[in-house]
C-alpha cells in the first residue's frame, strides 16, 4: 500500500498536471532558485564593477543597461536574487522553527502554559509586523544573518496558531493515547505521533512565508533599513531607483517585476501545496 507520503505527493503531482498556472509557477521558482545558485557562474559581469557610463541603454555586453553607478544591471538582478531568496527561505524556516515550537506547547500541555504562550502570541499579534521590524532595524546595522532574525523573530505568531490548532486536534486521537500507554516521553509523542502527522499545514505555512518573507525584506530596504548597497538585493534596487523614475524607469521595473512573480508564483504553489497535502479541504478538486 502507498504511503501516506507517497499519496500526497502523488496527489500534488495530479495538481501540476491539471492546473497550468500551478505548473508555471513552480517551474519559474525552480528557475529563480537555480538562477540564484549559480549566480557566480552565469552573471556576465562583477556585480560591483563598472563597465560602462551610468544609466547607460541596453547593448553591447549589457543587455538591460547599466545602473546609476555604471553597474551591469543582469549581473545585479542575479546577484539580488541570492540575498532575496536567502531572507525568504531563511526567515520563513526560522518563523516555522519558532511557532512550532510555541504552537507545539501551547497545545500539548494545555492549561497554564497554553494560556501564557497563547497570550504571548496575541500580544505579538498586535503589534504591527513591519512597524516592529523597522524599530529592530533603527538600532542596529543589519546584514543578511540579522535581517534574517528580524524578519523570522517577528513573525511567527501565524505559525505558532497553525501548530497549536493542529496539535490540539491531535493530542487525544488514538495512536497518541496508545503511544502514551506504551511510555513515549512528551517530547517523542510530539515529535513522533503530533508533529508528523501535522506536516501539511505547517509545510504549507512554510511556503507562503517565504513570499511575505521576500515582501518584507523589499519593503525594510525600500525604507533604508534592510541590505545596504552595494550588496543588491530586489528591495534596495528598487530604493535606488525611485530617485530615476522619470529618466531610467527600467531600474525599477525589473526588481519590481521579479518581486511580483516570485510572490505570486509561490501564493499559487502553496494553494496548490494546500490542495494536494489537504485533501478534505472544501472545494479542492478529487483528480
Amino acid at each position: 500500500m502507498a504511503t501516506a507520503t507517497q499519496r500526497r505527493g502523488g496527489r500534488l503531482r495530479a495538481r501540476l498536471r491539471h492546473d497550468p498556472v500551478a505548473a508555471a509557477s513552480a517551474a519559474f521558482l525552480a528557475l529563480v532558485a537555480m538562477v540564484a545558485a549559480l549566480a557566480p557562474v552565469l552573471s556576465p559581469h562583477d556585480p560591483y564593477g563598472i563597465v560602462d557610463r551610468p544609466l547607460a541603454p541596453p547593448g553591447g555586453s549589457t543587455a538591460l543597461g547599466t545602473d546609476d553607478v555604471g553597474r551591469d544591471l543582469v549581473s545585479r538582478l542575479i546577484h539580488a536574487s541570492r540575498v532575496s531568496l536567502a531572507v525568504g527561505v531563511g526567515a520563513a524556516l526560522l518563523t516555522v522553527s519558532i511557532g512550532t515550537l510555541v504552537g507545539s506547547l501551547a497545545g500539548f500541555y494545555g492549561g497554564r502554559a497554553d494560556l501564557a504562550l497563547s497570550g504571548l502570541i496575541n500580544l505579538m499579534l498586535s503589534i504591527p509586523t513591519l512597524p516592529l521590524a523597522l524599530v529592530i532595524s533603527a538600532f542596529v546595522e543589519i546584514d543578511l544573518p540579522l535581517l534574517i532574525l528580524v524578519i523570522g523573530g517577528v513573525s511567527w505568531t501565524g505559525a505558532a496558531r497553525i501548530v497549536r490548532a493542529e496539535v490540539l486536534s491531535l493530542r487525544e486521537r488514538e495512536f497518541v493515547v496508545g503511544g502514551r500507554a506504551l511510555g513515549a516521553t512528551d517530547r517523542r509523542l510530539v515529535a513522533r505521533y503530533i508533529l508528523v502527522n501535522a506536516l501539511p499545514p505547517i509545510i504549507v505555512a512554510a511556503t507562503l512565508q517565504v513570499a511575505t518573507a521576500i515582501l518584507a525584506e523589499s519593503a525594510l530596504s525600500y525604507l533604508g533599513y534592510g541590505i545596504q548597497p552595494p550588496v543588491a538585493s530586489w528591495g534596495n534596487m528598487l530604493q535606488n531607483a525611485q530617485r530615476y523614475l522619470r529618466t531610467a524607469p527600467a531600474l525599477a521595473v525589473y526588481p519590481g517585476l521579479l518581486i511580483s512573480l516570485t510572490v505570486v508564483s509561490i501564493n499559487f504553489l502553496g494553494d496548490a501545496l494546500r490542495d494536494a497535502l489537504d485533501p478534505a479541504r472544501r472545494g479542492a478538486p478529487d483528480w
